[in-house]
């Protein structure tokens, strides 16, 4: 019995050890969705916090509905540094259609959509820089 409240207990302080770093870490996010707040490009996130704890070679995939005519950005973070976080985005039919790898993992991309698709976002982190941990996607539209 005290061995089963001991495993218990351990796991929920995981669990909630988990969250509070997402937590945290979407406030980071949400940072970068009003990163240039200053020029006028201010982004409204979708009300969804895309979040997944990884280790080393995992991925997690998010499915979004993008709506044509709209400006979005997607915003990523792992961390104190902007570059744990390397994503993909595919089509539905899993066509690349960026990936900010080339772009020494910057942690937004903006982006206009001309025809409503319904995509996947693939984040995974760079694991010459992070080996686990929360990462956490935003997803916002231009206001």
């Amino acid at each position: 019995m005290k061995k089963g409240l001991i495993i218990l207990t351990t796991l929920f302080i995981s669990c909630f050890g988990f969250a509070q770093e997402c937590d945290s870490l979407a406030n980071v996010c949400y940072k970068h969705l009003m990163a240039d707040a200053k020029d006028g490009e201010i982004y409204i996130s979708d009300g969804q916090v895309y979040k997944a704890f990884l280790d080393a070679e995992q991925a997690a995939e998010f499915k979004v509905t993008l709506y044509g005519g709209s400006n979005y950005r997607i915003a990523t973070t792992a961390g104190i540094k902007d570059d744990y976080v390397i994503f993909n985005v595919y089509d539905k039919d899993r066509t690349l259609l960026f990936s900010n790898e080339g772009y020494a993992n910057k942690p937004y991309w903006d982006f206009k959509v001309d025809h409503t698709l319904d995509c996947y976002i693939e984040a995974q982190l760079d694991i010459d820089k992070k080996v686990s941990g929360c990462i956490v996607v935003l997803l916002g539209f231009q206001k």
